[in-house]
């Protein structure tokens, strides 16, 4: 495994098992190959690195059944490219574009190549994430994010950031939130 490739899946199975996501749950990856490369976000795509990202990812992912949504760049509006069995089992609504190194990103490119029936969508509500190079993808996490801190925060030459997601908690005084 390439070293770029091994630092993802490692970090993104400490992540799955931290978070404690299970088989069917949607995991939502941020990510700049331009960031990994040293350079500022948006200015080196490197498609080479977006393979190396979404094959770490796919191994760690696809053993445990775990959904990989890969968020594309600003010139996609952020849309999120993910298995079109995940997308119907989600109620997600498609939308009509496929992403390129220098319009979506080289990590999304690289998903969409590997998936086995990609669509792109335009959101998704996942319940984790792992962000490459500060992408921001709070907008793909459930309402309640919960920042994570692991043993990894660079992949390459980018900060890496991860969060899980919890329902939220309702209710005044009287709520119980655990069954005692």
């Amino acid at each position: 495994m390439d070293n770029i490739q091994k630092q993802v899946f490692d970090a993104i199975n400490e992540l799955a098992d931290t978070a404690g996501l299970t088989a069917g749950k949607i995991l939502v990856l941020g990510c700049s190959t331009s960031e990994i490369a040293g350079e500022r976000i948006g200015k080196g795509s490197v498609p080479a690195l977006g393979d190396e990202v979404i094959s770490g990812a796919m191994a760690a992912l696809k053993p445990r059944g775990i959904y990989l949504a890969v968020g594309c760049c600003e010139h996609l509006n952020r849309a999120i490219v993910i298995e079109r069995e995940a997308a119907e089992k989600y109620g997600l609504d498609e939308v009509c574009v496929i992403p390129a190194p220098k319009a979506g990103g080289s990590a999304a490119t690289a998903a969409y190549m590997h998936f086995n029936d990609p669509v792109v969508v335009e959101f998704v509500k996942a319940h984790a994430g792992m962000d490459i190079g500060d992408t921001f993808i709070g907008m793909h996490l459930r309402h309640v994010a919960v920042p994570v801190r692991l043993s990894v925060n660079k992949i390459g030459e980018a900060h890496v950031t991860f969060a899980k997601t919890r329902p939220k908690y309702i209710g005044g005084a009287r709520a119980r939130y655990e069954l005692n």
